[in-house]
């Protein structure tokens, strides 16, 4: 039904874009040049290709409507994406390549640097033996997060727009800057978008279907110390990075992220900088119970009174900022059908579903609080965020047809 080649075509045209969002920069949206770029480039073809209302916002939000045909009374349905690639690992130039009928050896990814994609690091690769995978040089992410999710919702609208005998209802497209920051639905127009449900495409391997996430919280933890000469220090220096170390070794030993799986929370400190005088810590706090969330959150409260009662008023302070909420809590509530929708659509196209609550958090987490129900749909990539990210060509495929199947599905149905 989809050409592989359109496809694999514009997925190497969107990782061209070098769009790694920046954290550290939270006074303008996007955070990076990169993803205004990506953006405009966006907007432009989805006027060459003739979808109606364009729009790209002062902020890098790019909308789309793909006009109702023959099924004017069927729900709309949105599809959303985001521009922009993790900050986590080197984000380009990226160099991509084919691996053609993957044999279920090692791939070796950069020979002079021996950087290898081996199955016995990453056994899921075998599930994809035979197959033609992509690829990078070792030296970059691949940026199928979220370029793969991109390529489909664009090539659907693309396919049904050149496909006119098939009817649909009014389909609306968004790409959101900074949703690896967790910034990305701050901004997002829900009233502008004017979708009754919407489906992020920003999922990992074929069939993913994800409507439970982490609560999320990033607090940001400052110890401060007191810096006096090393040869005079004994009774009087209070060293923050010793207190930083302490702070890290009071964390339930258990609860991180290299021990954990499935609906298992944990605490991460990811970012550690500062010297005597002062040490910040840049910690993710995550849980799928929202109770349990909050019991996580007063347990770093309770660290930092220890603190302050140990080694004086003042010495923590921790600065909380809850980011995103578990979406189950909204899709259960009245919102199923949009999920029986999807996997409805995947065993259309012959796939079967897999259901699993996401070890993280996507757009559609605070889009569902927002009133937009936005479940999680898999773009087929595996191994986000880092240099042995592969994206499965038929996986892609499959990934774009769920998209369509959804649209034919829901012109059936009415407002």
């Amino acid at each position: 039904m989809i050409d592989r080649d359109i496809l694999l075509n514009r997925f190497m045209k969107y990782v061209s874009f070098d769009t790694q969002s920046d954290e550290d920069n939270d006074t303008v949206c996007p955070s990076t040049k990169g993803q205004t770029v990506l953006a405009q480039y966006l907007a432009d073809e989805l006027k060459r290709l003739g979808l109606r209302d364009v729009s790209l916002d002062e902020n890098g939000y790019v909308m789309a409507t793909l006009p109702a045909n023959g099924a004017e009374k069927a729900p709309v349905v949105g599809f959303i994406s985001h521009l922009d690639t993790s900050p986590d690992a080197p984000g380009g130039p990226v160099q991509p390549h084919i691996v053609t009928a993957y044999d279920g050896g090692d791939i070796v990814l950069n020979q002079e640097e021996h950087i290898i994609l081996s199955p016995k690091d990453f056994p899921r690769l075998l599930a994809y033996k035979g197959q033609d995978i992509m690829v990078t040089d070792g030296k970059t992410l691949l940026g199928a997060d979220d370029k793969a999710g991109m390529t489909a919702i664009v090539t659907a609208a693309e396919y049904l727009l050149h496909h006119r005998e098939i009817p649909h209802g009014t389909v609306r497209i968004g790409f959101t800057p900074d949703e690896e920051t967790g910034r990305s639905a701050l901004l997002f127009d829900v009233a502008k978008f004017a979708a009754d449900f919407a489906y992020t495409v920003d999922g990992g391997e074929l069939g993913g279907l994800e409507y439970e996430n982490f609560n999320a919280a990033n607090p940001v933890i400052t110890l401060y110390g007191r810096s006096v000469h090393t040869g005079d220090a004994k009774g009087k220096m209070i060293n923050a990075i010793s207190l930083a170390s302490k702070w890290q070794q009071m964390l339930p030993a258990g609860e991180k992220p290299e021990y954990t799986e499935g609906r298992d929370g944990f605490f991460h400190v990811y970012k550690i900088s500062g010297g005597v005088e002062q040490c910040t810590l840049h910690m993710l706090v995550r849980d799928h119970d929202r109770d349990r969330f909050e019991a996580r959150k007063q347990y770093l409260r309770n660290m930092a009174r220890f603190f302050n009662e140990t080694y004086g008023d003042h010495t923590v302070v921790i600065k909380e900022h809850d980011v995103y909420y578990n979406m189950l809590d909204v899709i259960r509530d009245g919102h199923m059908d949009v999920v029986d929708l999807a996997k409805d659509a995947m065993k259309a196209v012959g796939i079967t579903p897999v259901v699993a609550p996401i070890r993280g958090g996507t757009d559609g987490a605070q889009l569902s609080f927002r009133g937009l129900p936005c479940p999680n749909l898999f773009t087929g990539g595996a191994n986000f965020h880092g240099r042995f990210e592969y994206l499965p060509l038929d996986s892609l495929k499959k990934s774009c047809e769920t998209v369509i199947e959804i649209i034919k599905l829901a012109a059936g149905k009415e407002k």
